[in-house]
């Protein structure tokens, strides 16, 4: 078996859609991209890969009739290899999480792990299996936001901070999964235009500001909430020179909060822009290319939005990086398809 074969059976490129719903939920929980999160994205990387590698095991008899140039059906790689490789990689994934952030870590790597091939050797075909891979996805969410370390909060804080991002995540996943079913034969209109007025109400739910009771600097509570900075603040270098501690911290938090919001901005039409587009190509001509190309615009058109989830989450830095993750993933799968 080639190197270019095992990658076209794990769809390889698509992976780079996972590690922004890491960082998505650690970014919510306010816990740093470090070593353990690091960890985690690799988990959910191996899983992500497991579960492709399961499905053509799974699929191999239908591949075979609507997809023979897949590496499974056209023989490049046998049955049990497939098998062999979705175990591996869950193995792998599995002890990543174990050794990233032990029992939290576990605690969300395992029911993740269980869904994934609970979807492609039962679910898949049934209408519980959209829910099961959303669920996956928010699981993903999940796992970056119970990483373990000095100042973590409890499972239960964290979750209730990255339920936001993570709904939104897996409501993005739904979208995808009603699409993916007619990928072959095409959609009825009323499928891809209600994708799409969920994929439109995600980036507005998403483009939304985090109001958080315990945000801001100690010198947020000095100020009087009624008078705006710039009556109270010198402008420029006077600022600097001449301003307390307090309102120069008011300032850098009011500057650090523009940045933020300006990049979620951007991700949530970026996200709009390509994963929305190729929705409403599919509305016009709900053939299966239309819908097949929608489903690959909204694999990866998931990065924005993990880069707008992320600067809203408060990683405006982290935020930049996924956004430019997204046209790299974009060339990339011109060589490998994500579907």
């Amino acid at each position: 078996m080639r190197l270019a074969d095992l990658a076209l059976l794990v769809r390889a490129p698509a992976a780079l859609s996972v590690p922004g719903d890491v960082i998505a939920g650690a970014a919510a929980a306010g816990r740093p991209l470090g070593v353990r999160t690091l960890g985690v994205i690799g988990s959910s990387v191996c899983l992500y890969w497991a579960g492709m590698a399961l499905n053509d095991y799974a699929d191999a008899t239908v591949d075979a009739v609507e997809r023979p140039e897949r590496p499974v059906p056209s023989g490049r790689v046998p049955r049990r290899t497939a098998l062999a490789v979705a175990g591996g990689l869950t193995a792998a994934g599995l002890g990543l999480a174990a050794a990233a952030g032990g029992r939290r870590s576990v605690g969300a790597a395992l029911p993740l792990a269980g869904l994934v091939w609970a979807y492609d050797l039962k679910l898949k075909s049934t209408p519980a299996g959209g829910f099961a891979m959303a669920g996956a996805r928010v699981l993903d969410v999940v796992a970056g936001a119970v990483v373990p370390g000095p100042g973590a909060g409890s499972v239960g804080a964290a979750l209730r901070r990255a339920a936001v991002p993570a709904g939104l995540v897996g409501a993005h996943t739904g979208t995808l999964m009603a699409l993916s079913r007619h990928e072959i034969s095409g959609a009825p209109v009323r499928i891809p235009a209600t994708t799409l007025a969920v994929s439109a109400a995600t980036a507005v739910a998403t483009a939304v500001p985090v109001v958080r009771a315990d945000a801001g600097s100690a010198g947020d509570s000095r100020l009087p909430s009624a008078a705006p900075s710039w009556l109270v603040a010198p402008r420029g270098g006077a600022a600097n020179r001449h301003s307390p501690a307090p309102l120069r911290g008011v300032a850098v938090a009011a500057r650090s909060k523009k940045v933020r919001t300006a990049l979620t901005a951007v991700g949530a039409l970026a996200y709009l822009g390509t994963y929305g587009t190729a929705q409403a190509r599919a509305v016009q001509a709900p053939s299966a290319e239309n819908v097949r190309r929608a489903v690959g615009a909204g694999i990866l058109g998931l990065m924005p939005l993990q880069a707008a989830l992320t600067a809203r989450g408060g990683a405006p830095a982290v935020a930049a990086v996924l956004g430019v993750v997204h046209p790299l993933a974009r060339r990339l799968a011109r060589r490998i398809s994500p579907t």
